[in-house]
């Protein structure tokens, strides 16, 4: 797709965002330091994969998919492997959950350099095509890790295409701006050189955008892949797997990409991130410090803050756009230390509050 093709302004992409209400993974009602936290449902399918990373809202009723449901991606198997994950599991807001997708490595209908481990980067869109990243391992160790790919699958949880080469190493975490026939993928990776550097940090941390077209066809088009951001830091590590720039966000009028910049105890914004050609590097920091604390899931709330969740303590963080940390929520309290390495995905609904995931009890949550 050139981009004279793409929708000419940021107005026009505000008013089809508007109009396709929770399209996109950032939208929802703002945090509070006050609130309940309740158990919505398990995340462990019959198979025993655990560790559940990414979380999707459906946003309408297509094959196997509900509205209104909320998709989950494991990223271990039931070994506690990281990287070996295979499942996908679709929970109604009453707790009622059901397998929708357990994915064969070796029945892809395309390449997916090391096999299959679900990471956070998961999609679902309008059109009923659902989007996970792959990072997968062969025995749940950084040294073996590979480079992965964004796996697509149907309504009824069957994988029709890959997308993978050099861009897409190690799909991390994933938001989407959903237009109905064509969608923006912005996708963070986090194995550029880190493999190599055995657990040194090095900079190769990207976000890149995949412009898919023909979402009401019988699959979607990659029409292309643009490097947006880049230079993150990145390293493996013997407990997370590997750490660098995690969660990714639209604000509300998508000119506007917040990205968790996670070894920095960041949040960076990258700015222009649907029409421009070129890398923003790490983008402007918005905030840096204070009380975050390896951030890792992200998400912007209807009302504009940037909800983050931290991989170090357990805690949600609301920031403003300006920079300024407003409110502070121990989600997870467990572990040794503390809410350790328990929160990734999270994704907000209004009226309802917060979903996320807690992948030290392996449960589907709800703060509100």
């Amino acid at each position: 797709m050139k981009l004279f093709d793409k929708v000419k302004s940021y107005a026009t992409v505000a008013s089809l965002v508007a109009a396709c209400g929770l399209c996109a993974n950032g939208q929802g009602n703002r945090a509070s330091a006050r609130g309940s936290i309740s158990v919505v449902a398990s995340t462990v399918p019959a198979n025993g994969d655990v560790n559940p990373y990414g979380i999707a809202r459906v946003p309408q009723s297509r094959g196997s998919l509900i509205a209104g449901n909320i998709l989950v991606s494991n990223f271990n198997s039931s070994a506690n492997l990281q990287g070996t994950g295979t499942t996908i599991v679709q929970i109604a807001p009453d707790g009622a959950g059901s397998l929708f997708a357990q994915i064969d490595a070796n029945q892809l209908p395309g390449p997916c350099p090391g096999g299959v481990g679900l990471t956070t980067a998961l999609s679902v869109l309008r059109s009923g095509w659902v989007v996970v990243g792959s990072l997968p391992t062969t025995d749940g160790t950084s040294a073996t890790a590979q480079a992965g790919c964004l796996l697509v699958l149907d309504s009824n949880g069957n994988v029709v295409e890959t997308f993978y080469g050099s861009l897409i190493n190690g799909p991390w975490d994933m938001t989407a701006l959903d237009l109905g026939s064509s969608a923006d993928l912005f996708v963070s990776n986090v194995l550029n050189g880190t493999v190599a550097a055995g657990g040194n940090v090095v900079h190769g941390g990207t976000v890149t955008r995949l412009t898919l077209t023909g979402l009401h066809g019988t699959m979607p088009n990659l029409q292309s892949i643009t490097v947006i951001g880049s230079g993150f830091a990145e390293r493996t590590d013997p407990a997370a797997l590997v750490i660098g720039p995690t969660g990714v966000g639209l604000n509300r009028n998508a000119d506007t990409l917040y990205v968790s910049d996670s070894l920095n105890n960041r949040i960076t914004a990258i700015p222009d991130p649907v029409f421009r050609v070129t890398s923003a590097g790490i983008g402007a920091s918005v905030t840096q410090g204070g009380s975050l604390d390896d951030p890792l899931g992200l998400a912007v709330s209807l009302d504009g803050n940037i909800l983050t969740v931290n991989g170090n303590n357990g805690f949600l963080i609301e920031t403003t756009p300006n920079g300024d940390q407003m409110n502070k929520k121990l989600l997870d309290n467990t572990g040794n230390p503390p809410g350790a390495g328990a929160l990734f995905g999270l994704v907000p609904v209004a009226g309802r509050g917060l979903y996320f995931v807690d992948d030290v009890s392996n449960t589907l949550n709800l703060f509100k």
